[in-house]
């Protein structure tokens, strides 16, 4: 049975900007809810592309945004997310920025453009991701590969506990954390021998869900070919 992880909240400073103009404001994560206010409106979700307004009395107080499913789109967000990265040399502090723009809503019920860029800094040096994916998974994962030898992101993406539903997930979150069952998932089948029955069955254990910039006492390197990600 799958629950979700009980975390601190933690506030990402965050800039938010649209044909109104830009904005300062803090992301307040509790590990699964994401809260921030712009222009006095509380918008709340469970994804960076997923901002709902809450308790909005008077409509006209959201004439400024604009909307695709309830959710805010034709605006960019950006927040920055600390992230320890571990070097040959030693752990240090890193700073991990993303900028998500979200386009214009189309009749279709889709939006014309949906990029996600990310930048991890440390020592001072940075390394960007391509920014072509969509994907906080694929876009950690691309900043992972530019990465020196032996340097690497201490968070969930790259825990050896850490996979994705095969149902599928959102832009952000929605790791499945298999720490409580470690060694029913590490002894699933790897590469050509991968089993998705095996893994649906693993699926069953005690689990959590997490966000990839998480991290808790229990990481551990991942190995590639592990698990249903690979």
């Amino acid at each position: 049975m799958m629950s979700s992880a009980r975390f601190m909240t933690t506030a990402h400073p965050a800039r938010y900007r649209d044909r109104s103009g830009p904005e300062e404001t803090t992301i307040l994560n509790d590990g699964v809810v994401l809260t921030m206010v712009v222009r006095g409106v509380q918008f709340r979700g469970r994804d960076f592309d997923g901002f709902e307004p809450q308790g909005v009395a008077d409509p006209a107080q959201l004439a400024s945004f604009t909307f695709q499913h309830g959710s805010l789109c034709f605006c960019v967000i950006e927040a920055d997310i600390p992230v320890p990265v571990v070097t040959p040399t030693g752990t240090v502090d890193g700073l991990l920025t993303f900028e998500l723009e979200l386009g214009e809503p189309l009749p279709t019920g889709q939006m014309n453009q949906e990029r996600l860029a990310l930048r991890l800094a440390f020592n001072g040096q940075t390394y960007s991701s391509d920014g072509k994916s969509g994907w906080f998974e694929d876009e950690m994962l691309d900043v992972q590969r530019k990465l020196p030898p032996g340097t690497f992101m201490r968070a969930c993406i790259n825990c050896a506990f850490s996979d994705y539903s095969p149902y599928g997930h959102g832009l952000f979150g929605n790791m499945i954390c298999f720490r409580a069952n470690k060694a029913g998932y590490l002894a699933l089948p790897t590469g050509a021998d991968f089993s998705k029955s095996a893994y649906f069955a693993v699926l069953q254990t005690v689990s959590e869900t997490v966000q990839e910039s998480h991290l808790c006492p229990e990481f551990e390197r991942r190995q590639p070919g592990t698990g249903y990600r690979g």
